[in-house]
């Protein structure tokens, strides 16, 4: 009868995630440790304020757009060439201005795009367009 022996290298079956375990324990605490913590441990007798303080709305400017081509700046009719002049002088005036877009539902597209195009160049980040909500 012949003795068979196993052979000293076999291939492992199975994958020891121990060491990778541990590298996913150490990073969670060394997160843990160095995030700062979100409560505010300071005791502080903070000043009272009225409950009608409301914070101040910000100034919206209004570009409307009606069905024939029309184009008004906050109720001010203006031809094309003289908005971006116009937003230029209000956005020195407040560097963080709004702007909303209203546009009649049955204007042509060709109207809009324009004074979209104006907006960007007057280099206005904070443009709304202005619809109504759905019944």
């Amino acid at each position: 009868m012949k003795k068979y022996s196993r052979s000293a290298h076999t291939a492992v079956s199975e994958l020891n995630i121990t060491p990778l375990l541990d590298l996913a324990f150490v990073l969670l605490v060394i997160f843990i440790i160095t995030t700062a913590p979100i409560v505010n441990d300071l005791e502080m007798d903070l000043p009272k304020a009225s409950k009608n303080q409301k914070d101040p709305k910000p100034k919206v400017n209004y570009v409307t757009v009606d069905k024939t081509g029309r184009l008004f700046l906050n109720r001010s009719e203006l031809q094309l060439p003289a908005l971006l002049p116009a937003l230029t002088e209000l956005r020195k005036a407040d560097e963080d201005l709004n702007v909303v877009l209203r546009s009649d539902g049955k204007a042509h597209y060709k109207y809009v795009v324009p004074v979209l195009d104006v907006l960007q160049q007057a280099k206005i980040g904070k443009v709304n367009l202005a619809t109504e909500p759905a019944n």
